[in-house]
C-alpha cells in the first residue's frame, strides 16, 4: 500500500496543498492509483455481490467499477483472508488443547486446568516455527 499511498500523496494532495488543483480534481487524481490497487485485491465475487446489493448496472470493464462498490468489495475480500489465515493459525493450537485435554483427563487430573499446561507447549510451538516471521511474511507477501 506504501507505493500507493506515496503516488496519491505527490499527484493529488501536494497539488491540492498548494492550490494548484480543486478538491474535485484531486479526488479524481487519487481515484485512479486507489481503485487499481482495489481492483487488484479485491475478489470478483465480493464485486458481483455489491453490485447487485447497490441496483446498478453491470460494469462492462473492470475499470467501470465504481468506488462505492469496489471499497466495500476489497474490505470483504480482506476479512475472508484474515478469516482464513485466523483459522490456520488457529487449528495447530487447538489441536494442542485437545491433546493436553485428553491426556490430563484420561490420567485423573481433574481439577488441573488443561490451559495450565497447554500454554507451555503453545508458546514453544510459536517460537520453534518462527511464528512471527511466517504471519508477517505471509501477509506481506499476499500483496506482492
Amino acid at each position: 500500500m506504501q507505493p500507493i499511498a506515496t503516488q496519491v500523496y505527490q499527484q493529488s494532495w501536494q497539488p491540492l496543498e498548494q492550490g494548484q488543483v480543486t478538491a474535485t480534481e484531486a479526488w479524481d487524481r487519487a481515484s485512479v492509483p486507489l481503485k487499481t490497487f482495489l481492483l487488484r485485491f479485491a475478489r470478483e465475487k465480493d464485486i458481483q455481490l455489491f453490485v447487485q446489493l447497490s441496483h446498478a448496472k453491470a460494469p462492462a470493464t473492470p475499470a467501470d467499477v465504481e468506488m462505492i462498490t469496489l471499497m466495500p468489495a476489497y474490505v470483504l475480500s480482506e476479512l475472508k483472508a484474515a478469516f482464513q489465515i485466523g483459522a490456520v493459525l488457529f487449528l495447530p493450537f487447538l489441536i494442542i488443547d485437545l491433546v493436553v485435554a485428553s491426556v490430563t483427563l484420561s490420567v485423573g487430573m481433574v481439577q488441573l486446568p488443561p490451559v495450565m499446561i497447554s500454554a507451555p507447549f503453545k508458546i514453544l510451538l510459536f517460537v520453534l516455527v518462527d511464528g512471527w516471521n511466517l504471519v508477517i511474511g505471509s501477509l506481506v507477501r499476499s500483496f506482492y
